[in-house]
């Protein structure tokens, strides 16, 4: 009937009305479910809701990581800019002598400048990148730039060892009130072990778990010489002259032998790992320069080798003990087949059990590698409020208890065993087991002790003690054993 069709024309305009409505909606406009009243809206990402923004770079030091950082932001731009919405900038780059050729192409935007204010100074600069070295200069920059809101990116772990709570009570002031979109953040990933992503492992992977212990190969120049003398046989000097020639050692390696460089990454895993707060001097160290090939040749004997490491302990609830020293490791140990310049971290821990990081520990690309993620983690607006993680009640302690290795040079006398075994009685020490190898000068002879579990302090006496006596031939080298269960 002609009712009927006029009611089906109605309902036909009905629908194309409504089709009509929802195609003029606004494209960010969500069809809300029925029940509802009111449409909802979806927020826009940032890539979306408006053109790339830009993160302006002031990069400390043009040498070997600073051309690193330049070289990887300019071979992946692209991939940066779509990864985190922003441009990176690399705006000026502070350098010794700018008439120096560089091994690296300078972008043509970038500034090579010589003033330390002409970066420090720039509004327009977001993040300050310090990767010049050393505790003076870079200490002035690290502080200024934080006091100016601007972030930092760093791989000084000497500045960050020696003024840890300094910084930290920087932070904490320009930070104090204002919103968490407006923190300054500071950055260290390539701090410690240079590629290894070690330190934001620990500042979000052990949140909810106990570290017991944290055992790490952190120098790559002196893993690189122990490798040398272990598996090539070579002396000490051979392997520093072969570390020198291919760049692992410094002019003046004392820094590295001597276990200082490794003993400041320490005292910062530390912080991360327990919230222990310590003066690094007060960490026990002792470097390679008193090993001796005779030392590799009875942790062969013993089915082993010897590894240079950092090692902290929780001891007891609230104590905390920690030591660089060589130490004897099995073969059967995460960290025994680490040869080479490269790093290893292994952390312990009640949820994880047993966590291991291996990589290439210094460098060009692997430390630049590492403050390029930190750059990108502020690009993409990630956050650190506590970048060294809220500190604890734990104490640290000058003492540990271990299995220990001593060699023991002397001139050949009648009774020497016997004086040895009363001055270990004396201070309550257990010996394990005693190696010999052929005895090629009477004059001039070692023989190695192992011991049973004691703590550092008791084979402190015995060496001293041991050293007085006339047969003992110089000092005596010790190191400890780093798993209990080494003799399995």
């Amino acid at each position: 009937s002609v009712f009927r069709r006029n009611i089906m024309a109605a309902r036909v305009l009905s629908i194309l009305a409504v089709a009509a409505s929802v195609l003029l909606l606004p494209s960010c406009m969500a069809f809300a479910p029925i029940s509802q009243k009111r449409p909802s809206f979806v927020k826009l990402s940032a890539a979306t809701e408006e053109p790339n923004k830009t993160i302006r770079l002031g990069i400390f030091g043009g040498g070997t990581v600073g051309g690193g950082i330049v070289e990887i932001i300019e071979q992946k731009s692209k991939y940066f800019d779509a990864l985190t919405a922003h441009k990176i900038d690399i705006r000026k780059i502070c350098v010794r002598d700018a008439s120096k050729p560089r091994d690296f192409n300078v972008p043509p935007s970038t500034q090579i400048v010589t003033n330390y204010d002409d970066i420090l100074d720039d509004d327009d600069i977001d993040v300050v990148v310090e990767v010049m070295g050393g505790t003076t200069d870079a200490k002035d920059i690290v502080y200024t730039a934080l006091k100016k809101k601007k972030h930092v990116v760093t791989a000084n772990k000497a500045l960050i060892a020696a003024h840890l709570p300094e910084i930290e009570s920087i932070l904490s002031e320009v930070n104090d009130g204002a919103d968490e979109k407006d923190h300054v953040e500071f950055r260290y990933e390539a701090a410690v072990c240079g590629g290894i992503p070690v330190i934001r492992s620990l500042q979000s992977d052990f949140v909810g778990d106990d570290v017991s212990m944290i055992s790490g190969i952190i120098n790559g120049c002196t893993n690189f010489m122990l490798t040398a003398m272990d598996r090539d046989n070579k002396s000490y000097e051979e392997a520093l002259a072969e570390a020198s020639e291919l760049g692992y050692a410094e002019a003046d390696p004392t820094l590295d032998v001597g276990g200082f460089d490794a003993r400041s990454k320490l005292r910062i895993l530390m912080r991360l790992a327990y919230g222990v707060e310590v003066d690094e001097e007060k960490i026990d160290c002792r470097g390679i320069t008193e090993l001796q090939k005779v030392d590799f040749e009875y942790a062969k004997m013993l089915g082993g080798t010897i590894k240079l490491l950092g090692v902290a302990e929780r001891v007891v609830e609230d104590k905390i003990a920690a030591f660089v020293s060589p130490c004897y490791v099995t073969a059967d140990d995460p960290l025994f087949a680490v040869s080479g310049a490269t790093n290893a971290v292994e952390v312990l821990s009640k949820n994880l059990m047993s966590s291991t990081y291996i990589g290439q520990g210094a460098g060009r690309f692997p430390t630049a590698n590492s403050c390029i993620n930190d750059i990108i983690a502020l690009a993409k607006g990630d956050s650190t409020p506590l970048p060294f993680n809220p500190s604890s009640d734990a104490e640290f302690v000058n003492d540990f208890q271990s299995t220990f290795f001593l060699r023991i040079q002397y001139r050949d006398r009648v009774g020497i065993t016997r004086q040895c075994g009363e001055i270990c009685e004396k201070h309550d020490v257990s010996i394990h087991s005693i190696l010999q190898n052929p005895v090629s000068s009477r004059q001039d002879a070692a023989f190695a002790l192992i011991t049973e579990k004691v703590s550092l302090n008791q084979i402190k006496a015995v060496c001293s003690e041991l050293e007085d006596l006339d047969w003992c031939n110089g000092e005596v080298f010790y190191m400890p054993v780093l798993r209990e269960d080494w003799m399995r």
